[in-house]
């Protein structure tokens, strides 16, 4: 078992903060663009998470579909672990719905440990 650097309860508390929110839609977007595919920062954060992974559901279908080699790049580059991206239950999720969801922990992850090791010292 393997201890996490960060609490889960900052973990929840972080999804509350505004600022943590707008750097983790950031990164989505600076790592989306890396292949070309561009996601619109939403105008507020109030509702960020949703309408980034309306975003991310389409994007990540049509790379399921057409270029399966360009999503393994980006999910590399996200730094996804493939046992992770395993949909442990098809009836509930779709593929792209479960990748999307992947992507969006990972990259709040993303931040979050920047900011531990920002504030550490």
């Amino acid at each position: 078992m393997t201890k996490s650097l960060i609490s889960k309860a900052e973990i929840e508390k972080s999804k509350l903060n505004e600022q943590i929110i707008k750097e983790t839609a950031q990164q989505v977007l600076k790592d989306f663009a890396t292949f070309g595919i561009d996601i619109e920062l939403p105008d507020t954060m109030e509702f960020a998470y949703d309408r980034l992974f309306e975003q991310l559901k389409i994007h990540v279908l049509h790379l399921l579909e057409v270029h399966p080699e360009k999503l393994s790049a980006l999910l590399y580059q996200i730094d996804l672990d493939e046992n992770k991206m395993r949909n442990p239950d098809v009836e509930f999720f779709h593929e792209n719905e479960w990748i999307s969801e992947m992507i969006l922990e990972r990259e709040f992850m993303k931040v979050l440990t920047r900011h531990y090791f920002r504030n550490k010292g």
